[in-house]
Formats: structure tokens, sequence, C-alpha cells
């Protein structure tokens, strides 16, 4: 999405608790512009979760440059629509990172 990034990842463990977190680098502007960003996300997150989110896993939302411009209704339906395709890719893999972790295991595996 044009304003932020969303990961998701299954927990495995029996809580049904969704739980998200949030980050902004410092390329997107100073601090005061990272925590309205933050705060915008989270207020989005409050609504958006219970309904789009996927329970049993961690979410985190990475702000990207357009998200502190955008406009909160345009964000609200753009989570929405993220937080689907992510639990849609989660439920066609066993997770949506899978390539992802046996890439780096195999380079690890490669340096011993």
């Amino acid at each position: 999405m044009p304003g932020f990034v969303v990961l998701m990842r299954p927990r495995g463990d029996e809580s049904p608790a969704m739980r998200v977190g949030f980050t902004v680098t410092k390329k997107i502007g100073n601090a005061v512009v990272r925590n309205r960003m933050k705060r915008r996300f989270r207020a989005l997150a409050r609504e958006v979760m219970p309904e789009s989110g996927t329970p049993g896993a961690d979410h985190v939302v990475i702000g990207r440059g357009d998200g502190v411009e955008r406009d909160y209704a345009t964000l609200r339906r753009e989570l929405a629509k993220a937080l689907g395709k992510v639990a849609a890719r989660s439920a066609a893999g066993s997770d949506g990172n899978a390539g992802q972790d046996r890439g780096r295991a195999g380079a690890r595996d490669k340096r011993r």
C-alpha cells in the first residue's frame, strides 16, 4: 500500500489475541511527524483489527512516506484490504514468510 506495509505471522500458541506493532523510520521525518503517523496507525488498528485482523497472530505496520499525507478514510480502507491479503496469503501457505526463513537458514548452514 502507498502509506504502509503490513506484515503478519501466526504465533502458533493457543492464544487468540491479535498483537500489533508499529514502526516508522527516520527517513519519513522528524519525531513529531513519526509520532503523528504512529498515532494514526494506532487509531486505525483499534478500528480495523477486530474485524480484519488474524486471531493468534502478530501484525506489524511499517509506515511509508505517503502515510502522513493520506486521508484517514483511505488509510482505513487500505489497512482492511492489506490485512485481508495477508490473511489470504497465510491461509494459502503455512505462513507468509516461509521462503524467507528457508533462505536465511540455508545461508547460515553454508557458512558453517
